[in-house]
């Protein structure tokens, strides 16, 4: 005997076999359909691979330890994000609606569950967008030579470069002053920056262009956005496996430190980046999925897009950490260099005295004879483990690391040219999902005349989207950035997911679900997909979400600002975020989160009250 809770009326919400049958067959309702299984596939592999796959998961893996991040993300992929994945597959595809209109179908308590996706959908589509006015931005100014980060500027009076700039490096000055011209405090706004109001207007009409039909315009476009990048990842790989220290880079990726697997906070990242990933509780897979024939392999879809979606994020880390450890032998040599040409001045040594082979020996031998001289050197320390583990925090990866290595490659306009297009094909594909997640809702919703032509939906959805997406156009877009991109899409997707397991598991009921596979694949789904809804990735995201959220409790909230009168500067500082901003966290990841439980809420005291007038109106009818 299976739990399951009473949910009167169920059958009568959702279509039987036979209505999906029929609809299938007659093509009835207005809903598109794929034009063939090659253009869904696609569609939800764009969707899923995105910019993220680029800088946040080599990140991670920077900061936990290389290969040791690797062994709990591909875990928790198969525990947690292929069930989920199989499960919003198969109940869109049953149900044949948005992510709204799944759930109302459900039970219309869960109609929150949609409301919630949809705004995570629109909360992230708004910065996600910038990241791609970034990228339109560079890619634009890719066509010079010298590219414009490859130098630094001259002063006013042109006698000298800007101060700044020798400060920090061109790759810096070029992102955070040029590019961005960011304050140095998130509460000071600084007003508009208007090359990125003009980047930012060019992104989203791009969007709007692509989509303007739904799937009908998108569905052709994702041959060129989610296949593109693979070949550019290709020529990277190639290339930069030829750099200098290439191969230092990958074997620190693959090397795990047995230690990071001990730490929670590592399980923790994993958890959260197969969320990411997966683009799970997004609500524009049930979108998509609901598109496909009633007998389209959901299952097989699902374990297909989970190989693909966790091999192209070692893919992309494999050519991002050649990249890595270009970069880190670059800085090795320079600060080896260094070292030996103070050495030789020092001693008064013949050039060929010291070098990089014999460098250790001649350093202890100097020592030993002359300790004082050789400290009052000021030698540095020169490690290479650490330049390769020095994490560079979510765009800088991109817009800093990427950039800078670029700078140093022959032809190095043709290689920015081809990294931007890469990353703005990563960021449109994955908007196509966003945006999907946000028009289906809001027409199932009625927020928009049923009568509008799917053109008008897009136009004003991306018109409203430009408004608020003004936010990160300001000259503290930067750490407006950053705090969506930690908030928006942690806490409110872990919730969503959860709910999701619990609304299908344990609402519509696991055995009708076990059917509902059954009659569309053909076979019941095995004892893996079975103890994974009921019981492991429940636990899993419950685990996830409150340690993460006893971690937020606890730490100190803390950004990284770009200040030149820092006494750490060019190192970022990291300075607390003011009081208010609390508020603005409660908006951007508590609204979503409780959204579930407030709809539910909200309809109950409703129903409530309207079964009260309605036994009251017939008390009056019976006296009258």
């Amino acid at each position: 005997m299976r739990l399951v809770l009473p949910n009167p009326g169920l059958d009568l919400r959702i279509p039987n076999y036979d209505d999906l049958e029929r609809m299938d067959k007659e093509e009835a309702g207005d809903r598109p359909k794929w034009d063939n299984k090659a253009q869904y596939i696609l569609t939800c592999v764009g969707f899923c691979i995105g910019i993220g796959n680029v800088w946040r998961f080599p990140y991670l893996c920077q900061s936990h330890g290389g290969g040791a991040f690797l062994i709990p993300y591909l875990i928790l992929l198969v525990l947690e994000g292929m069930p989920l994945l199989l499960l919003e597959f198969a109940i869109g595809q049953r149900l044949r609606k948005g992510s709204v209109g799944v759930w109302r179908a459900i039970n219309p308590y869960l109609t929150g569950v949609g409301i919630a996706s949809m705004l995570v959908s629109l909360l992230i589509g708004l910065y996600y967008n910038t990241l791609i006015a970034w990228i339109m931005w560079y890619l634009f100014n890719s066509f010079q030579d010298p590219l414009p980060w490859a130098q630094c500027p001259l002063n006013e009076n042109r006698t000298e470069y800007v101060a700044e700039c020798q400060e920090s490096s061109t790759v810096d000055y070029y992102f955070y002053r040029v590019t961005l011209n960011s304050t140095t405090t998130i509460a000071d706004s600084g007003g508009l920056h208007w090359p990125i109001v003009l980047s930012l207007l060019a992104a989203w009409t791009f969007i709007c262009i692509c989509y303007i039909r739904g799937i009908g315009t998108s569905g052709k476009a994702v041959y060129v956005t989610a296949i593109l990048p693979y070949i550019v990842l290709a020529i990277f790989l190639i290339r930069g496996l030829t750099l200098k220290g290439a191969l230092s880079g990958i074997k620190f990726l693959f090397t795990p430190d047995v230690d990071e697997l001990i730490k929670p906070t590592t399980w923790l990242d994993a958890g959260a980046q197969v969320f990411y990933a997966f683009s799970i509780a997004w609500g524009g897979l049930i979108s998509f999925s609901s598109y496909n024939p009633v007998h389209n392999n959901c299952m097989q879809d699902a374990v297909i897009l989970s190989a693909i979606t966790g091999l192209t994020s070692i893919y992309a880390a494999t050519v991002t950490y050649t990249i890595i450890g270009f970069r880190a032998t670059e800085k090795y040599d320079t600060c080896m260099n260094e070292n030996i040409r103070t050495l030789l001045n020092a001693f008064d040594l013949p050039e060929d005295a010291v070098n990089q082979s014999n460098y250790d020996t001649a350093l202890i031998h100097l020592n030993s004879s002359y300790p004082e001289t050789v400290l009052g050197l000021g030698l540095k320390t020169c490690d290479m483990q650490k330049l390769l583990s020095e994490g560079v925090e979510g765009t800088g990866l991109a817009f800093i690391v990427f950039t800078e290595a670029i700078t140093k490659m022959p032809g190095s306009p043709a290689w920015s040219v081809l990294f931007f297009v890469m990353l703005l094909c990563l960021g449109i594909s994955t908007l196509f999902g966003n945006i999907e997640g946000v028009v289906v809702p809001l027409k199932d919703l009625n927020l928009l005349p049923q009568k509008w032509p799917q053109e008008a939906l897009t136009g004003v959805t991306c018109v409203v989207a430009f408004i608020l997406s003004l936010l990160f156009a300001q000259n503290s877009g930067l750490y407006w950035v950053t705090l969506f991109d930690n908030f928006a899409g942690s806490v409110p997707l872990l919730s969503i997911g959860l709910a999701e397991l619990i609304a299908v598991s344990y609402i519509y009921g696991i055995d009708r679900f076990n059917e509902d596979l059954e009659f569309m694949i053909g076979k019941k789904p095995c004892i893996f997909w079975q103890a994974s809804w009921r019981f492991i990735s429940p636990i899993i995201i419950l685990v996830i979400l409150v340690f993460y959220l006893v971690t937020q409790v606890q730490e100190e909230l803390t950004y990284l600002v770009w200040d030149p009168n820092s006494e750490v500067f060019p190192v970022l500082a990291s300075i607390p975020y003011p009081s208010w901003i609390n508020a603005i966290i409660f908006l951007v990841a508590g609204i979503p989160s409780l959204t579930v439980p407030t709809y539910a809420l909200c309809r109950l005291v409703f129903v409530c009250c309207k079964k009260k007038l309605k036994s009251n109106k017939i008390n009056l009818n019976q006296l009258s």
